[in-house]
């Protein structure tokens, strides 16, 4: 009745909210296209790549991203916790489904629903109509403190309060952490209960989860969507999945050494197939499953429910004593007709007993498909197989094995929370924000000869529908490289074997039509031009790249020394060891430099800006020699000429793989050119942007804008050992001018502007 964090071990630096506590003013999307889910987000569990879902802090299961780089947002009631108590001696009974928000009407009108925590923001209030009056779905609607949600990514928790006489907790994770590159992609959420008894007499508690059977669900129904260019200019594409289209799935009770729970299936319509059981799945095809420790309690079950009707199946007998008819029935499905599935073990505690139930819940959905037969199989399946038959067994493997897995995921965090150092906000950060591994349209293939842990991608971000933007990763890719090393060096192949490829498509560039100007038609993917990103998921990831078209990238002249700077980065600074890695991506880095320095008009060393928006800071028109990507380009030839003495230094063809072989092993030629090049554009970026304060925007727009990127260059450099790029008398002047311009001047400027008053 009085959990709270520290009862239940959760480190004090997780961040925390009151269990469907409303919010004021939740942030607001920019465009109209954009995706705006609203603020009921909570910490995603699954592998990477294996497909993720998200449990929002009001308890609802509401964010399923299960289709490789595909995004559903959608509350499906009848996937959830619930939880009965009665306490000795009293014939009273309470039972209540662990979510704040109501089913919507005509959906679980016999559940009773968690009370929110009072707080500023929505009350979290549900009703169903019945007849000419409104049923109120939780009696107790609102009460002061129901309770708190806290994560600490991969952990999260759910402490209740003043609703149960019983002290409760769940604690729920994947099994993720640093330079794990088999358990880490596992398809499988794990759900540990605690519960203590606080009172001087016995209460019984009944744990259940249920379940919808959504084999199917997670695939577009349009095979070949049409690609738009939307307000933002840039493009978008529709997205259908088959929600609620269940004929044919079927469930079933299982049991089997200790365990027991529900497989939920779907029998193959094609029954020409001459094997069904070995039949290769379709995307979306395969299983879930559910399962705990069948000497846990009193175990419970029911494997055909309807999850869109009253529930009265489950509730009646649950809401009465935490039991259920334990029915077995594995009729398929029909056609618009939904099932699900229902476990729940009972368990009485004595005066001062505690208890720990786990749950587990595992999906086998093997198979990503981008454009219509163009076809991977996800990572996991490297360790459990590719028939889509094998979600049990990778519930199983969690229940064997969960408690070392958190152990491994408290040791892995466990340095940065003892630092004292360190607040304990930025603590929270440094974990919560490596969500985007696994929720972020997270892609991670099986391994082939060619990759041996697989291929790896993250979408920019949802609106933004492509993979490994490389501009935005030359800066946000640190936690990928410092915790899963290898999987950053394979973005990087990935870039790598794309740099010589060409696409004679052409697009519509999007960023004229946002001026109102007509749109030109530009080349998809130039010879050499290292593309800005790996492509997107209605195509071909790591294959069709440049998917973006709100710029022609292949202009850009940011990202050839993106990519130069990203290979040397992750030899630095994991060792200095992995020569295959440079011998890998040395090829493509010789191309895209010669084809960057192109660019450069004037033969004075470094490539120009073509007054169009063509690097990273996609609306701002740059016009000769640039601060920003002068001083990438600069950084980007002390990595390369470091690179090149480095595979020069190797014997021809040792540990190489077959498409490095081609290597020249004797660089120096190139490294020469590459010296040659420096001499010429240290001379002209000091020349041509240093003003005696800070680094110019560029040499010929005549702007005078202070660019807090001026010295990322520079930074690089520094990072690398490489030799700086502009004298550190010049980098200290332009910081200082950078803070007073770029942070103190601009925050007088937003206290002045919010205190003026504005006319009516």
């Amino acid at each position: 009745m009085t959990g709270s964090p520290s009862l239940f071990s959760i480190p004090a630096c997780a961040w925390s909210r009151a269990i469907g506590q409303g919010w004021t003013q939740p942030y607001t999307v920019r465009y109209p296209s954009n995706i705006d889910d609203g603020p009921w987000h909570g910490m995603p569990l699954g592998g990477l790549g294996a497909g993720c879902i998200g449990r929002s802090p009001r308890g609802d299961f509401n964010l399923w991203h299960i289709d490789g780089g595909e995004h559903v947002f959608q509350t499906f009631p009848a996937c959830q916790f619930s939880v009965f108590e009665q306490v000795e001696g009293n014939h009273e009974t309470q039972a209540y489904a662990l979510c704040t928000e109501p089913a919507a009407e005509g959906s679980l009108a016999a559940w009773q629903w968690y009370p929110a925590s009072q707080g500023d923001g929505e009350s979290g209030v549900g009703s169903q109509k019945q007849g000419d009056e409104f049923k109120i779905q939780n009696p107790k609607s609102k009460i002061p403190d129901a309770g708190e949600y806290l994560a600490l990514y991969p952990r999260s928790w759910f402490v209740y309060r003043n609703v149960f006489q019983a002290d409760l907790a769940c604690e729920q994770f994947s099994p993720i952490w640093a330079e794990n590159y088999q358990e880490s992609s596992y398809p499988i959420a794990v759900f540990e209960w605690t519960a203590h008894n606080p009172s001087d007499r016995p209460i019984t508690l009944s744990i259940l989860l249920t379940w919808q059977n959504m084999v199917g669900w997670f695939t577009n129904a349009l095979k070949s969507p049409e690609v738009k260019v939307r307000d933002d200019g840039s493009p978008v594409y529709e997205y259908q999945p088959r929600l609620g289209e269940s004929a044919g799935n079927f469930n079933r009770w299982v049991t089997d050494g200790g365990l027991a729970g529900c497989v939920m299936d779907r029998a193959i319509s094609d029954q020409s197939a001459p094997n069904q059981e070995t039949a290769e799945p379709m995307e979306g095809m395969g299983q879930w499953a559910i399962l705990t420790n069948s000497n846990a309690g009193e175990v419970f079950y029911h494997t055909r429910w309807n999850p869109i009707g009253s529930g009265a199946e489950v509730w009646h007998s649950f809401g009465q004593d935490g039991s259920l008819p334990n029915m077995e029935d594995e009729t398929l499905a029909g056609e618009d007709e939904q099932i699900g599935v229902a476990l729940a073990v009972r368990f009485t505690l004595a005066p001062g007993e505690t208890k720990q139930i786990p749950f587990f819940l595992a999906w086998d959905l093997p198979v990503t498909e981008f454009a219509e037969g163009v076809k991977y199989y996800r990572r996991y399946t490297d360790f459990f197989g590719q028939s889509g038959k094998n979600a049990w067994t990778i519930a199983q493997t969690a229940f064997q094995h969960y408690k070392t897995w958190q152990q491994q995921i408290q040791q892995w965090q466990q340095p940065i929370l003892d630092r004292d150092d360190l607040p304990n906000w930025f603590k929270m950060a440094l974990f919560n924000e490596l969500y985007d591994l696994a929720s972020g349209g997270t892609l991670w293939s099986a391994a082939t000869e060619q990759d041996a842990i697989g291929q790896f991608a993250v979408l920019e971000c949802l609106d933004y529908r492509w993979y490994e933007s490389l501009d935005v990763r030359l800066y946000g890719s640190f936690a990928l490289l410092m915790l899963f090393p290898e999987l950053d060096k394979a973005v990087l192949r990935a870039f790598a074997r794309a740099i010589p490829a060409e696409d004679p498509r052409t697009r519509t560039i999007g960023y004229y039509y946002t001026i109102g100007k007509p749109s030109p038609e530009a080349l998809r993917k130039a010879k050499n031009a290292t593309p800005h990103d790996l492509g997107a998921p209605n195509e071909h990831v790591w294959e069709k790249t440049n998917y973006t078209s709100y710029q022609d990238c292949n202009l850009w002249k940011d990202l050839g020394s993106d990519f130069v700077l990203q290979v040397y980065r992750d030899f630095v600074l994991t060792g200095s060891t992995d020569d295959e890695f440079l011998a890998d991506c040395w090829p493509a880095i010789t191309a895209t430099l010669d084809y960057l320095k192109a660019f450069d008009l004037d033969n004075d060393g470094i490539p120009e800006n073509s007054g169009a928006p063509d690097q990273t800071f996609d609306d701002w028109r740059l016009q000769g020699v640039s601060a920003y990507c002068g001083g990438l380009w600069i950084a980007a030839l002390e990595a390369a000429i470091a690179i090149g003495e480095r595979v020069g230094s190797r014997e021809p063809g040792v540990g190489s793989r077959d498409y490095a072989r081609s290597v020249s092993f004797d660089p120096q030629t190139q490294i020469s050119v590459y010296q040659d090049w420096l001499e010429q554009a240290r001379s002209v970026y000091q020349e041509k942007l240093w003003n005696g304060k800070y680094y110019r925007l560029d040499s010929d727009s005549g702007s005078d804008v202070v660019m807090a990127d001026q010295l990322c260059g520079q930074f690089y450099s520094r990072l690398l050992g490489l030799p700086d790029v502009v004298p550190i008398d010049c980098a200290k002047s332009a910081l200082q001018t950078v803070y007073e311009s770029c942070f103190l001047n601009f925050n007088h400027w937003i206290k002045q502007t919010s205190s003026t008053p504005h006319s009516p």
